[in-house]
């Protein structure tokens, strides 16, 4: 949810704290890994949007080892909602250290939500050139979405009211805030054990 990021209401409360996230992201790191291997993946680059989809695919990357570098992503501009969500986005230069053609990436966020960020980071890699395949990896997924888009590998399922959302705060310590947007009434949310 790289730029469709949540305005919280004053007082965010902490809904999972660093330890909590990095056990998180060590079963993500297990469960790639096995997709991996059982695809028979040589040398997978993998690549986070920018901010939190960084944060999390730079210790995603350091517990699988890969030995390509890691890549990230900025896709404001290709944001289908580019002008609702204002003209001065935080912008930052994208970085891919390989080309992408017939290569196998792992694309890394923070929260799937309404999948809009994950089809504008598909495009921003369909321009660099035409990978082979591209898995999906996000630390959390919540409802509300509205494209067709799944992840391979998600560390945290999650179901909030109307009005909440959640928000990856870091990058040290990795830390997950909930709360209402802003101008949304404050109501309780609920969350799906993991996978």
């Amino acid at each position: 949810m790289s730029h469709d990021k949540p305005i919280l209401s004053p007082a965010p409360e902490l809904w999972k704290d660093g330890p909590a996230i990095e056990t998180i992201i060590a079963r993500m790191a297990d469960e790639l890994r096995d997709l991996i291997q059982a695809r028979a993946i040589a040398a997978p680059l993998m690549i986070g949007i920018h901010t939190g989809g960084v944060w999390v695919a730079d210790r995603l990357h350091r517990a699988l080892d890969l030995s390509e570098p890691l890549g990230h992503l900025d896709i404001s501009f290709y944001r289908d909602d580019f002008t609702r969500i204002g003209m001065h986005p935080q912008v930052r230069p994208s970085y891919l250290p390989l080309g992408v053609d017939d290569r196998h990436l792992i694309l890394v966020d923070d929260v799937l939500q309404s999948g809009r960020t994950i089809r504008a980071a598909l495009n921003v890699l369909f321009d660099y050139g035409r990978p082979a395949s591209v898995m999906l990896a996000t630390l959390a997924e919540r409802d509300g979405r509205e494209l067709p888009i799944e992840p391979n590998v998600v560390g945290l399922h999650v179901t909030l009211a109307p009005g909440q959302q959640i928000k990856l705060s870091g990058p040290e310590p990795l830390l997950l805030l909930r709360g209402a947007t802003a101008n949304a009434p404050s109501q309780i949310n609920q969350d799906r054990a993991p996978r």
